[in-house]
């Protein structure tokens, strides 16, 4: 099973994601966890470039066609094989990324950013997406109270833009409503784990029924 991991900067995904992956790792599930951009060493070099600070003069369809880059070369080197293997991938952050942060955000379009990443993905879908939904406010407060996380240069964008992003995502759940579950990411880290835990064990269970 293929799982990504979306939400606005901030969301904690990924921390409240690691209660669940441990809980499956007992029960004898085999998990790769993973990242975009990134993921293995030539995505990693791609993201570099992507979220370098000092790359201001980035223009928006040069990003968009980075992280699809990026995209295809983490899904030939680590998604495809491991789930040919059947394990369990999660990954933080996926194409409905792109639609949110390049089509919705930065105003490309999601269409036009969608038909970038299905050739770059070989129209490959994530069989389910949680979306961690939380007030861009909320967010980043949460990014400058930790100052053990890096901090990106999507992370330095105005308000305007961080809101723009979370109702992209929000349209895009209801776009794909037969994979997207939405997680309220403003509760505590215990009770997002939990909430995670729940929703891709009920996904599992529906998969071995098919």
């Amino acid at each position: 099973m293929f799982i990504t991991l979306e939400g606005p900067e901030g969301s904690g995904k990924t921390s409240a994601t690691k209660f669940a992956v441990s809980k499956l790792k007992e029960m004898g599930y085999e998990i790769v966890e993973t990242r975009e951009p990134g993921g293995t060493p030539i995505a990693e070099q791609i993201r570099n470039i992507i979220l370098d600070k000092n790359n201001k003069a980035m223009d928006a369809r040069t990003e968009a066609l980075l992280y699809a880059a990026s995209r295809r070369q983490h899904l030939v080197e680590k998604v495809w094989p491991s789930l040919k293997m059947g394990k369990i991938v999660i990954c933080d952050r996926f194409l409905d990324s792109s639609l949110a942060y390049q089509g919705g955000a930065r105003g490309l379009g999601i269409d036009n950013v969608l038909n970038i990443n299905l050739f770059a993905t070989e129209s490959t879908w994530p069989d389910l997406t949680l979306l961690f939904d939380i007030e861009p406010e909320l967010g980043l407060a949460r990014i400058q109270a930790n100052s053990n996380r890096e901090v990106n240069r999507l992370d330095l964008e105005s308000l305007k833009f961080h809101h723009k992003v979370r109702s992209t995502f929000l349209e895009l759940a209801k776009r794909f409503p037969e994979r997207f579950v939405i997680i309220d990411a403003s509760k505590s880290q215990q009770e997002v784990g939990e909430m995670v835990l729940k929703v891709i064990l009920d996904k599992l269970c529906k998969l071995k029924n098919i």
